[in-house]
């Protein structure tokens, strides 16, 4: 399974906007990919909420997951967004 922790770069955590950004990334991944705090649950990251039940703060870990074959690069390519807090979805995603 590839895992990847990363820490959220939005200030105001994963709900409203940024939750709705990462859902859609998540999804474009074409991949099934989980998503859960660090000792949690871990929810469907194309699930709006899912991620918004999770109640992910501003610099809370989160663990990115999945079993898929091309899991890899789709996990780096979403823990890049969470990370950075991106506004808008890249090109790339």
């Amino acid at each position: 399974m590839a895992e990847r922790r990363v820490n959220v770069g939005w200030a105001e955590g994963l709900h409203a906007r940024p939750a709705s950004i990462f859902v859609r990334a998540a999804t474009a991944s074409g991949i099934p990919v989980t998503i859960a705090k660090t000792d949690g649950t871990p929810v469907n990251a194309a699930s709006m909420l899912g991620v918004l039940g999770l109640g992910a703060k501003g610099g809370e870990e989160i663990v990115l997951a999945s079993e898929a074959e091309g899991a890899d690069s789709a996990l780096d390519r979403l823990a890049k967004l969470v990370a950075e807090g991106l506004e808008e979805l890249p090109e790339t995603v």
